[in-house]
């Protein structure tokens, strides 16, 4: 990473090598957002990412904390009294909150194989809800343990927005909770996770302004602070005769009222730009107002950082509207005397499923949202800023400040030199809530890290190295199945009863010589210096005997699964043996991956999805199904010979997804070389073709793509022609000129071809 400190190494080392659960804090500007991509990135766990709005889900790449957890909206409180509504309030209770858990298989698989948790923006979770997930977690994985087993990373800055409970709620809910944070909740009360705070400020660099505001966060502002800050008043400040400076007040109204009005006083056409959305996107997560209303002239801000290597743009920055037409934006930064055209983003709502095939969570893209990713900006909350960098910022602190309002901010900006203070700053009404004060002295010191990763890493292999060898589930699930075939049962499943009682006595062959081997480990880890290579070689002795009967064992769950879904009326019985063989195929994966593991360690890498992972491991299944196809094919040529292939139970195989964790056109040209052809990559990807040829730009640009593979001849000459000497900045002049004998995505990608 290019920032990595000492903080987010250890956050890192904590997640990949650990099983402990983890509170990621920082003041704003500290790295949090671009460490927890690279920990999306480089983690060996199946993770799955939740946030407490359908906004900062979005933003963070995961999904809702209501959606993935089935849980209704309303309060919960932790007993098992029956539930309890007024006419303002409704709270379940664990009774009531289990009729919520009968959820799709899907949803099912994620939650039984999820293995890390993370949960961002956790500042506005609240201690009730973080109950109620901790309570569905292990009812859904039948583990008593916090979040049934699973690693929690909670990611969030507590002095920003904080959890929103009703008056009329804390009436109920503080009979059974301290506070309304995330850390007042029980769980978290029974089993703190390990507080880590990034520290250093990446946003600024003026060590005074740094000084105020941690003053400002700490809840330690003095006199001589405020005089700092009350330097910048200037109350009669002409917002319109200083461009890009953009105002923070505190309501909405207000924001959107001055926005609008700047918009309307400008002279000119206003155009308005509609978002562009496929299949599955409720509106209640839009990450921008669907139609965008434009006037040259007018002060926008981008909402995202620029994917792009150049990197001309980032979440916050100001410019002017230059140009506009029907399908080109361009806009002006006046403190670089620079001019780009603004390209549209994709925003995807996804869902989590597991892949049949490696057991790894995929992500699945249920539907898109594109639009240029600018708003006006005359004007924002304090709310809608978190997270943006602001150079020049206008502050209405007219109204009293909710606690965190001021820090927040404040801290949008990267210097002192771009703060305005339309009215002087008061002491009173920006303090911060005390129980956030008191929780922040649970910070870790970095010798108490550092003595818990080295005990927790020791555990988490121990734990890994063990669980690869414990096969008891796997045992008891064939017993399960092996009784129920009942004697006097005369149907088709009855038939196979000797083959599972062979199946079962392979499987139950294996449980004494692991549980002695399990006791070998235990042994070996607990004397004082535990000898990593010697326990590699028990390892590998173990894997060369194990593996081979597993693998045996998986060969003949999918044979009978190749033979049960050709025979009508079993789906019951072919149900069984799915659920068998998931199990089986775990078995065999997470025997694989402990191999892998003392490798790493041998070898002294780190422990990442790189170094956990291998083609051996990923095409297992695929490689075993190929060999059970042929070998029935082969056994039963009489049978399946001039017949046309039939299977009754399995769902149409659909293409997979290509995960999102790559770049947007980076997936696009993979579908491309699989000869996939622009229509199909739209359809696939669930986004227009319009956005598929905007990758096609990029592509062409980065000469990964040549004009003429997307382009006939034909149209590339009489382009070649139609832009000898053209030298406008915009495509505008060019479009008017060519008419609809040209789309603007052709044009786009013929100027790209230009500069190649």
């Amino acid at each position: 990473m290019e920032f990595i400190s000492a903080e987010a190494k250890y956050v890192l080392q904590f997640i990949n090598q650990t099983n402990r659960s983890v509170f990621l804090t920082g003041k704003a500007g500290t790295g949090k957002t671009t460490l927890l991509k690279e920990i999306i990135q480089t983690t060996h766990k199946n993770c799955v990412v939740v946030a407490p709005t359908g906004i900062a889900a979005l933003n963070a790449g995961g999904v809702t904390i209501h959606s993935m957890f089935q849980l209704p909206f309303g309060g919960f409180i932790p007993d098992n009294s029956v539930a309890q509504f007024n006419e303002n309030s409704k709270f379940e209770t664990r009774a009531t909150l289990r009729r919520h858990f009968r959820m799709s298989g899907i949803k099912k698989a994620v939650i039984n194989n999820m293995e890390l948790l993370i949960i961002d923006e956790v500042s506005m979770l609240r201690s009730d809800l973080l109950d109620a997930m901790d309570f569905m977690l292990q009812s859904v994985r039948k583990k008593n343990s916090p979040f049934g087993g699973v690693q929690v990373l909670f990611i969030g800055d507590l002095l920003q927005l904080p959890p929103v409970v009703r008056d009329e709620e804390w009436r109920t809910l503080r009979n059974y909770y301290k506070g309304k944070f995330f850390f007042h909740s029980h769980v978290i009360e029974q089993n703190p996770p390990l507080y880590i705070e990034l520290s250093k400020i990446f946003r600024q660099t003026d060590e005074q302004f740094i000084s105020v505001l941690n003053n400002l966060r700490n809840n330690k502002i003095t006199q001589n602070d405020v005089q700092v800050l009350n330097q910048f008043v200037q109350p009669n400040f002409d917002l319109k005769a200083n461009k890009g400076y953009i105002t923070l007040t505190t309501h909405n109204n207000k924001a959107d009222s001055i926005n609008q009005q700047s918009l309307e006083d400008l002279e000119g056409i206003k155009r308005v730009y509609k978002a562009e959305i496929t299949d599955d996107f409720p509106d209640k997560i839009y990450p921008l107002e669907e139609n965008l209303e434009l006037k040259i002239g007018a002060q926008v801000m981008f909402i995202k950082n620029d994917l792009a290597f150049e990197k001309r743009f980032f979440n916050g920055k100001m410019g002017i509207v230059k140009s506009l037409s029907d399908k080109e934006i361009l806009v002006h930064f006046p403190d670089e005397n620079t001019t780009i055209e603004v390209e549209k983003y994709e925003w995807q709502n996804i869902r989590y499923s597991v892949n049949e095939n490696t057991k790894e969570i995929e992500e699945e893209v249920l539907g898109t949202f594109v639009h240029y990713p600018i708003k006006l900006a005359w004007a924002i909350t304090v709310h809608k800023s978190q997270g943006l960098t602001f150079d020049k910022a206008a502050l209405d602190v007219s109204q009293v400040f909710l606690p965190g309002q001021a820090y927040v901010a404040l801290s949008r900006l990267r210097s002192l030199n771009g703060l305005i203070l339309l009215s002087p700053l008061q002491m009173n009404g920006i303090s911060n809530d005390q129980d956030v004060m008191d929780y922040s002295l649970n910070k870790a010191t970095e010798e108490l890290l550092e003595t818990t990763l080295q005990r927790d890493t020791k555990n988490f292999i121990r734990n890994y190295l063990i669980n690869s060898f414990d096969w008891a589930d796997l045992a008891q699930q064939w017993r399960n199945h092996k009784f129920s075939y009942l004697e006097s049962d005369k149907s088709a499943k009855a038939k196979h009863a000797h083959w599972a009682t062979q199946q079962l006595e392979r499987c139950d062959s294996l449980i004494e010589p692991a549980s002695k081997f399990i006791s070998q480990l235990n042994k070996l880890f607990f004397q004082e210096n535990t000898d990593y290579q010697f326990i590699n070689e028990r390892i590998l002795a173990a894997y060369n005997y194990f593996f081979e009967k597993l693998d045996k064992l998986e060969y003949e769950v999918l044979y009978k699964i190749e033979e049960v879904k050709r025979i009508k009326q079993v789906k019951q019985f072919y149900d069984e043996l799915l659920d068998l063989e998931d199990l089986q195929t775990k078995a065999v994966m997470q025997l694989m991956k402990a191999k892998l593991l003392m490798e790493t360690i041998i070898s002294r890498k780190t422990i990442t999805k790189s170094n956990l992972n291998s083609s051996e491991i990923k095409n297992y299944k695929l490689k075993m199904i190929d060999k059970v196809v042929e070998d029935f094919k082969r056994n039963n040529q009489n049978l399946i010979e001039d017949k046309e292939e039939v299977s009754y139970y399995e769902p149409k195989k659909k293409k997979a997804e290509k995960t999102p964790k790559k770049a947007t056109t980076q997936i696009t040209y993979e579908l491309w070389v699989e000869k996939n052809s622009i229509e199909e990559i739209a359809n696939l990807r669930k986004l227009t073709v319009n956005t598929i040829l905007s990758h096609f730009t990029k592509l062409i640009q980065d000469e990964a793509v040549r004009i003429n593979d997307v382009m006939p001849e034909d149209k590339i000459e009489a382009l070649t022609k139609a832009f000898y000497g053209y030298k406008e900045e915009s495509l505008t002049p060019m479009k008017e000129q060519l008419g609809d004998d040209f789309s603007w995505e052709e044009l786009r990608m013929f100027k790209a071809s230009l500069n190649v």
